[in-house]
């Protein structure tokens, strides 16, 4: 009779395997669902006011609906998701002050970085951020807009990690998800990617003279163009955009 009861504890553990398998593996794949939405945000793939229907993003991902609830929660609270509980889920418009307070902190944050990155970077970093820019120059020959972004945000990525500071990246990448979706919009325009060539080129030549004056200048204005663009460009679909009163 015992033998039977230590045969039936034995026999019955293995059945808790798959729920702590499942419990592990759902923060990895809200985690991915989080990304690809991310990126599909921000590259424009999906604009703003497309709804985001759970029953299709779990036949999408091959998922429960938890961890695709999990990553709209996610989105949500960077501002790139609404969730109405009565109506449905959405992409979000990009709302006019968010855009500009981001683009005033990534400034700010971008200067201190290229500060700090004066005093430390070598021969091999500045090696690094030439090679960065003759592929910037490649993509925009090409006119590969989404490998233009990738490539440009690498260029200010290693920036900060140059300065020893990779910290200020990760906050500059919490603010910038706004940016990058409005910037997805205008780059495409005639001599917009040349543009941001000249100005990398200006960043990358002032660093090699050793020009720290003449670096965080050049930085300054190439992020903060970005407040007089969003400003003037009035011809963008307004349906895109909140303006807040």
């Amino acid at each position: 009779m015992t033998g039977d009861k230590v045969g039936q504890r034995v026999r019955r553990a293995p059945a808790l395997a798959p729920d702590r398998s499942a419990r592990s593996t759902a923060p990895r794949a809200a985690s991915r669902i989080y990304d690809a939405l991310h990126s599909d945000i921000v590259h424009m793939r999906l604009r703003p006011k497309t709804p985001l229907i759970e029953k299709e993003l779990c036949e999408r991902f091959a998922v429960s609906r938890t961890p695709v609830r999990e990553a709209l929660l996610r989105l949500s609270d960077e501002g790139l998701v609404d969730i109405f509980p009565q109506s449905g889920t959405y992409v979000a418009r990009i709302p006019r002050r968010a855009l500009y307070e981001a683009i005033l902190i990534r400034r700010a944050l971008e200067a201190t970085s290229l500060t700090l990155a004066m005093v430390a970077s070598t021969p091999s970093d500045l090696m690094r951020l030439a090679d960065n820019l003759d592929r910037l120059k490649a993509a925009a020959r090409t006119g590969d807009i989404e490998a233009f972004h990738l490539i440009d945000t690498a260029f200010h990525r290693s920036i900060a990690e140059i300065a020893g500071y990779p910290g200020i990246w990760n906050v500059v990448q919490q603010v910038k998800s706004q940016i990058d979706r409005y910037r997805t919009l205008t780059l495409p325009r005639d001599g917009r990617l040349d543009l941001v060539v000249e100005e990398h080129q200006a960043i990358l030549d002032a660093m090699k003279q050793s020009d720290c004056k003449a670096a965080v200048e050049a930085m300054d204005r190439h992020i903060g163009r970005l407040l007089q663009e969003v400003e003037n460009h009035r011809d963008l679909d307004p349906e895109l955009f909140i303006v807040e009163t």
